[in-house]
């Protein structure tokens, strides 16, 4: 009780500058973790009791972007078994989305600099050239329209994979 105390006494002092609200955002999300690892354990921190099935063991670092800022959370971390916070489980579907925008975009031919301006019109902070070529290396190698092996068209016009006519160069 006293820990939490202590911290809405800090929230308190942060009231007049600008950090107010990822300061609250990050203790609600923090007392939410402790709470639900708690009902997890059986027992509170430092609490001896006849139900708890596991100890603590620490904490991980996790930095969660939000519209707010970035908030640093500390997961707490478990002797047996592991924990995950619930709230986190939708972010993984975010970044599933946004990977795949970031790979339609590459594979229509989007540059990589238009690529940042799409990531930055969605709220992030940006991609760099090297990121988006990470997340576009673990595309199969027939979706790469970047690759020369196969999607260049022929001196004929002729696209050689297909044969559809992909230039202006008279057939002959």
């Amino acid at each position: 009780m006293t820990e939490e105390r202590l911290v809405l006494a800090e929230l308190l002092e942060k009231a007049g500058d600008g950090d107010f609200l990822p300061a609250v955002a990050e203790a609600v999300l923090q007392l939410l973790m402790e709470t639900d690892v708690e009902g997890l354990i059986g027992a509170g921190r430092y609490e001896r009791s006849g139900e708890r099935s596991t100890w603590r063991n620490g904490y991980r670092d996790r930095t969660l972007d939000t519209r707010l800022g970035s908030l640093q959370l500390r997961i707490p971390k478990l002797r047996q078994g592991s924990y995950f916070p619930p709230f986190l489980e939708a972010r993984k579907s975010s970044e599933k989305a946004l990977i795949a925008v970031i790979q339609e975009a590459w594979i229509g031919g989007v540059s990589t600099r238009r690529v940042d301006d799409l990531v930055q019109a969605m709220g992030l902070s940006g991609i760099s050239k090297s990121q988006v070529s990470k997340l576009c290396k673990s595309l199969p190698s027939r979706k790469r329209g970047r690759s020369t092996s196969g999607s260049m068209p022929s001196s004929t016009g002729r696209s050689p994979a297909s044969g559809r006519i992909c230039g202006s160069t008279p057939l002959t």
